[in-house]
């Protein structure tokens, strides 16, 4: 099955792109490093700050997905059409696959701008996926690049930074338990699933991460 069909059957309607959690009615939205300023007073970046947002980040990505189970790793390239010609080619599968052999397996297709904006037309999605488990990718650096998006910090997912909606999206799609992992950047993180029983678990043991704005409609879900 590829990645087309899976969405298809497991999240119908569903746009593989950020605000995942407004799409889907079985969803958690986490803050990360709540409380915490990015930058010190003087100026400079708070690394204490991106510590913790890391931590956070790889203890829910550990939650939940296990060494057994089939994932999809998923990257969102966005580009303008005036550079069709040159098709920009993500580095995620070059810097972070541990198995070199799995990067023959990658697929890619060209689909329309997942952002609804005025210049739209401008612009298309070439969307990477690469099935794979756990172990075959170096996650905590990965993790660490979706973090650092706003930041001038290593590791990356793009050699530029502070690009907006240009930079690459992962997506960590646990396919044996039809669950979608998304960090939009060092602020916070999605999760949704098909089933509310499995992220239950996670929804008891990180409830103080939850964003406040959304933490009254969560409970309501989870009751």
């Amino acid at each position: 099955m590829d990645l087309s069909q899976y969405l298809h059957n497991a999240f119908p309607g569903l746009t593989l792109a950020p605000s995942l959690y407004y799409q889907w009615d079985i969803g958690i939205h986490f803050e990360l490093g709540a409380g915490i300023y990015q930058l010190k007073d003087d100026g400079s970046l708070n690394l204490e700050m991106f510590d913790c947002v890391y931590s956070q980040a790889l203890s829910i990505f550990n939650e939940l997905f296990s060494g057994l189970d089939e994932i999809f790793l998923v990257t969102n390239v966005y580009q303008h059409r005036s550079d069709e010609i040159k098709k920009k080619r993500t580095k995620v599968y070059d810097r972070y696959i541990k198995n070199k052999d799995l990067k023959f397996l990658l697929r890619q297709e060209t689909l329309p701008y997942v952002f609804d904006d005025e210049e739209a037309d401008d612009y298309y999605t070439s969307r990477f996926s690469l099935k794979c488990r756990k172990q075959d990718f170096k996650y905590p650096l990965l993790i660490k690049a979706a973090c650092n998006k706003d930041f001038s910090l290593k590791p990356r997912l793009d050699k530029k930074w502070g690009s907006g909606s240009n930079y690459p999206d992962v997506f960590f799609i646990n396919m044996t338990k039809n669950v979608i992992f998304f960090i939009y950047d060092d602020r916070g993180c999605e999760v949704i699933a098909t089933n509310k029983e499995t992220i239950y678990p996670l929804y008891k043991k990180y409830g103080d991460w939850i964003d406040e704005y959304s933490l009254e409609e969560i409970v309501k879900r989870f009751k």
